[in-house]
């Protein structure tokens, strides 16, 4: 699994149920559609953390980095109803990060290739 992780802030004056309401119709589109294979949204407890990675983190799962490729071409298209989904999401944060990680050890790592 390749997991696409992110993290934000929300806007001044986005109240965090809204976010999490349009964040979760926005992933459930996806998952629905096959473009994505879960997801998980978290949010910072205590105050502990980074400061510069943001209050709210999400992972986003795909099994590939052509499933996530598709989910990404899918998105672009800017037709209704994603578009409408992703706009909502994106309209409530800012300072918005990412990155993309994969399980470890993979399926494609061969035995007895270590790197020193």
């Amino acid at each position: 699994m390749d997991i696409y992780h992110g993290w934000c802030d929300l806007k001044p004056g986005v109240r965090d149920m809204t976010f999490v309401e349009a964040f979760s119709r926005y992933m459930e589109h996806l998952k629905r559609d096959g473009k994505v294979e879960s997801y998980r949204l978290t949010r910072r407890k205590l105050g502990l953390g980074p400061v510069h990675l943001g209050e709210f983190h999400f992972m986003i799962e795909v099994k590939d980095l052509a499933q996530l490729d598709a989910a990404f071409s899918f998105v672009a298209t800017r037709a209704a109803p994603i578009e409408g989904e992703h706009h909502s999401v994106n309209s409530l944060v800012q300072n918005i990060q990412f990155a993309l990680y994969r399980d470890f050890p993979d399926a494609v790592r061969k035995e007895g290739e270590e790197r020193f």
